[in-house]
């Protein structure tokens, strides 16, 4: 940890928070890595489950979008963020046992997120799916538990309109960030498949691209507004204090 100092906020700096590996056990019998990381003092104020891109093109729990929301959010917003590589998904935090399975497996994988942050009384969850990872809000997402969901550049390519029918049925909230130049769903056909959920709402990113990479300040201001809109946004950019900085190895799954 480095001395306290005010410096920019940049792709590397690592906040302080309480951050610990976790273990999620599935029903049908996986072992998932994770990580928690929760504000460095105070109880988090909303929890975000993170279900990262699909894992055959790269996908994992450290994704940058996720990676810089574990290390900036419990700092910046007091909210706790619990990030797992799904079935089969690899990371530098380790390999997650089974196979990759289309979104249908990995059903039990949000249910073992689930289950975990109810079991450690984590509050008002909410979570965010990113590319692959908005589809397995939206087909096995919405629990009891659940209070919405934020999904960044959703494709739809495996959710089904019941899937959106058991959205639209709940009232949960549901906010959609995508990006102008989305590689499979841009921002007009976004609002014309989310208009079966009532609720949804379409927010456009201009000049982003699916990874939103050059983005990632905007999509975390995008969603600490949705799930904690007490906390000032946008974020502050610098930060006074102790810090790291950090390289993360990329592994392939």
């Amino acid at each position: 940890m480095n001395p306290a100092e005010t410096v920019q906020i940049r792709a590397n700096t690592v906040l302080p928070a309480r951050r610990e590996p976790i273990e999620l056990h599935t029903a049908d019998g996986l072992r998932l890595i994770g990580e928690l990381a929760l504000p460095p003092e105070r109880q988090p104020r909303a929890t975000l489950v993170c279900l990262h891109p699909l894992p055959t093109h790269g996908g994992m729990m450290d994704s940058h979008l996720y990676r810089k929301a574990a290390w900036r959010l419990p700092a910046l917003a007091d909210l706790a963020v619990l990030r797992f590589n799904t079935r089969g998904t690899a990371s530098e935090a380790g390999r997650s046992e089974g196979r990759f399975d289309n979104a249908v497996g990995e059903r039990f994988d949000v249910a073992a997120a689930l289950e975990y942050a109810e079991f450690h009384d984590l509050p008002e969850v909410w979570l965010v799916g990113w590319s692959f990872g908005t589809d397995l809000a939206l087909m096995h997402g919405c629990d009891p538990l659940v209070r919405g969901a934020v999904l960044i550049s959703p494709p739809l390519r495996f959710t089904k309109p019941e899937h959106l029918a058991v959205w639209a049925e709940s009232g949960k909230p549901v906010v959609c960030l995508v990006p102008e130049f989305d590689d499979y769903l841009r921002p007009a056909e976004a609002r014309r498949r989310f208009a079966a959920v009532p609720q949804a709402k379409v927010i456009d990113f201009p000049g982003a691209k699916h990874l939103f990479v050059g983005h990632a300040d905007a999509v975390l201001d995008a969603v600490v507004a949705a799930v904690a809109p007490r906390v000032a946004t946008p974020l502050p950019r610098t930060w006074t204090g102790r810090y790291e900085t950090r390289q993360v190895t990329i592994v392939e799954s």
